[in-house]
């Protein structure tokens, strides 16, 4: 009997959340790192016991963790992501913080993907143990220029993330950096072309000019490696190939709520099923629920409609919000949905988000959650 783990990375370490078979009882395992900026763990899906951790200290820099026992054990690795050392005479980069963990297809088995702040794409083929940049958009005079510099965009600094391998062709690869848009490579990434037509931009800038996109979180669906969602800077859209155009489909929610926010899951199994949980953005951008009602919405078509989905959340004066890696599904049929507050709540939704409880409190701002199957 499968039974689910809920893996969360925030802001001074990483907890484990075992459930039981139905998904009423957890166990907590934890902390790890504590004290260590956690930006994303990952559980692999190729083994389901691996896990890879993106932590960073303010005096030991950043770094990559990896388990082979689900958390047991912890070594480092050897050579974390790093930027190529610049010429003589010529400024380099440094990266800041390892932001995006993505494990490789199923045929790779010790592929590993990592984006970084400031932006840069990662590759490990030892399982996470020694890391080389990979493409060639980490120094690329064009990407160099439409990735600006870390201190543009975000205010935690600029990042490339949302690393997504079609299941179906391990060549075929997409990432996105905020800012600097979303890219493709059906090459295996020895070259990568921007995938922007259709996004809008903030009023008043060129939308032609990539380094003005930021997308905050792209989604793949795996019932249909062929659809796409984004959560953008500048609302909802959904991708659907061989089409290069996106299309806006935030816009069917209610006008008070907005299409704004950060984090974007699909349905496991049903390409028509997707969860937002917008935040307020309007005028100077609060980055808060909006009127303190926080809600997640869902569409059961592809967008065309939405449906508020708060039933368990506070009714008022909750003034949280939701990181782009702080949500994700299960693969429970129905599935559960998993949500990690920057208070440091969280939350699960029954039945597709239908009923929320909160299952945890008072952990450290929450950066990311993933949810994972075991055996």
């Amino acid at each position: 009997m499968r039974r689910t783990l809920v893996l969360v990375a925030t802001r001074k370490g990483a907890w484990l959340y075992h459930g039981d078979a139905s998904r009423d009882s957890w166990r907590v395992d934890g902390p790890h790192f504590l004290g260590h900026v956690l930006n994303h763990v990952v559980l692999d899906p190729r083994d389901r016991r691996t896990l890879l951790a993106a932590a960073k200290t303010g005096h030991l820099g950043p770094t990559i963790f990896r388990s082979t026992d689900r958390g047991a054990n912890w070594k480092e690795a050897a050579r974390p992501p790093a930027f190529a050392k610049a010429g003589e005479g010529k400024s380099g980069r440094a990266v800041d913080h390892t932001f995006w963990l993505a494990p490789g297809p199923i045929s790779e088995e010790d592929v590993w993907y990592a984006g970084t702040s400031p932006q840069g794409l990662f590759r490990s083929a030892d399982g996470g143990a020694t890391w080389e940049p990979f493409s060639c958009i980490n120094e690329d005079a064009q990407y160099r220029t439409w990735m600006g510099t870390s201190q543009d965009g975000t205010p935690d600094g600029a990042k490339l993330h949302s690393i997504i391998v079609d299941p179906r062709d391990a060549s075929h690869l997409y990432f996105a950096m905020s800012g600097g848009g979303v890219h493709e490579s059906l090459d295996g990434g020895a070259s990568f072309a921007p995938l922007i037509d259709g996004l809008e931009v903030v009023e008043g800038f060129d939308r032609s000019n990539v380094a003005f996109h930021d997308p905050h979180c792209v989604r793949l669906c795996p019932s249909n490696p062929d659809r796409l969602y984004q959560q953008n800077h500048c609302g909802i859209y959904r991708l659907d190939r061989p089409s290069k155009a996106w299309r806006r489909i935030g816009k069917t929610l209610p006008k008070d709520v907005g299409d704004i926010g950060f984090p974007m899951v699909v349905h496991p199994r049903n390409a028509d099923v997707a969860w937002v949980l917008p935040m307020d953005g309007t005028t100077v951008w609060p980055r808060t629920s909006p009127e303190g009602k926080p809600a997640v919405y869902r569409t059961r078509n592809a967008g065309e409609s939405w449906q508020r989905l708060d039933a368990g959340l506070p009714e008022k004066q909750a003034w949280w919000t939701v990181k782009r890696q702080a949500m994700s599904a299960d693969a429970g049929d129905p599935p559960a949905l998993y949500f990690g507050t920057t208070s440091g709540e969280l939350w699960m939704g029954r039945d597709e988000g239908s009923r929320w409880t909160c299952i945890a409190q008072h952990l450290p701002e929450i950066y990311a959650v993933e949810a994972a199957e075991l055996e």
